[in-house]
């Protein structure tokens, strides 16, 4: 999907998240990545083939 130089991360990529968002939808907490990963506000994803990637964020500092 990824149209522009140099290549974004392919979805099984381990830096997926440092592609290029497409469509940003912030009011629905969601965006489209070019390499067609779905990444949530939460850090959750869905991969384009259907697979999830449950959130991984960080717990803040006590």
């Amino acid at each position: 999907m990824c149209q522009h130089r140099p290549d974004c991360p392919s979805a099984d990529s381990t830096d997926r998240e440092a592609a290029v968002v497409v469509a940003s939808y912030p009011e629905q907490g969601w965006s489209l990545l070019c390499n067609g990963v779905l990444l949530f506000e939460d850090t959750g994803e869905i991969l384009p083939d259907g697979r999830v990637i449950a959130p991984h964020r960080t717990l803040a500092a006590a």
